[in-house]
């Protein structure tokens, strides 16, 4: 029976996947069927760690975050969990062999979030994206791969930087929300209610380099990851033209989005790219 349980607690996890993403989950949806609950696994952790710092204002934050890493840790030494998001996440880490330390550094940038209003240095900024964006996509790496060390070794480099490229366009997208309801500011040395064109264009052209990078590394993905992550790739620099094109003085007044005949036709060209073997 415990095959049962397995399979409600990752489907709990592609219940959270759905319901505060669709646009991930669309992207999840194009990955192999094999490897589709580990990576649902992997997003309703980070979702839940996340909600913790961005959301539960009037609750004691680093208390919760405390008690979900305890638990967490609970998991893998007895490999079980009540809570199905902890039992999904403790089995995909121990079946694709994933680094405890990439957990580590995901929980250390969530503190980071109760903790820090302001990066100051490049070093800081980078610091939390590593532990933030980079070491997700590389937790997504090992299921790619199948845990395969001399595989994920070789991709690990573009994995991070289109973490890095994806967290970064996060930023500039949610400018209000990040300055005006949580009072954070990621872009060292940056006033965001002041953004200026010129620093825009520097932030855009240094996720560009990252998209670039990553581009190398997508190609060289399975055939069961590679039509999901190049389609996410896609989509988020459609994210970017846009926000290229938006005013800097605009971004703190709207959120930038892509509509869903345009995620369809990005969809439609990944698959198209794929199957002409243009990747």
């Amino acid at each position: 029976m415990i095959h049962l349980f397995d399979d409600v607690a990752f489907q709990c996890s592609q219940k959270v996947t759905h319901g505060y993403s669709t646009s991930f989950s669309s992207a999840v949806k194009m990955l192999s069927p094999a490897i589709q609950p580990a990576i649902h696994s992997i997003y309703g952790f980070v979702r839940f760690a996340d909600e913790v710092v961005d959301t539960f204002h009037d609750k004691d934050k680093k208390l919760l975050l405390d008690k979900f890493e305890w638990d967490f840790y609970q998991s893998l030494e007895m490999g079980i969990s009540l809570n199905p998001i902890l039992h999904s996440f403790q089995k995909t880490v121990k079946d694709f062999n994933i680094d405890i330390k990439l957990v580590d550094a995901f929980l250390k940038s969530m503190r980071m979030d109760i903790e820090k209003k302001d990066y100051k240095t490049k070093e800081e900024y980078q610091d939390y994206i590593y532990g933030s964006a980079d070491v997700v996509g590389l937790m997504c790496l090992k299921v790619f791969v199948n845990g395969s060390e001399e595989e994920y070794n070789k991709l690990k480099p573009t994995a991070m930087r289109l973490g890095s490229a994806f967290q970064k366009v996060n930023f500039l997208r949610d400018l209000k929300n990040d300055a005006e309801l949580l009072q954070r500011s990621y872009f060292p040395d940056v006033d965001l209610k002041n953004l200026s064109p010129e620093v825009k264009a520097q932030i855009v052209e240094e996720i560009k380099a990252d998209f670039d990078a990553a581009y190398e590394g997508i190609k060289q993905l399975p055939p069961s990851s590679k039509f999901g992550v190049y389609t996410a790739y896609k989509y988020y620099k459609q994210l970017l033209k846009k926000l290229q094109k938006t005013p800097s003085s605009k971004l703190m007044e709207t959120r930038i989005r892509v509509n869903d005949y345009h995620k369809f036709g990005l969809m439609l060209q990944s698959y198209l790219n794929i199957k002409l073997n243009i990747v």
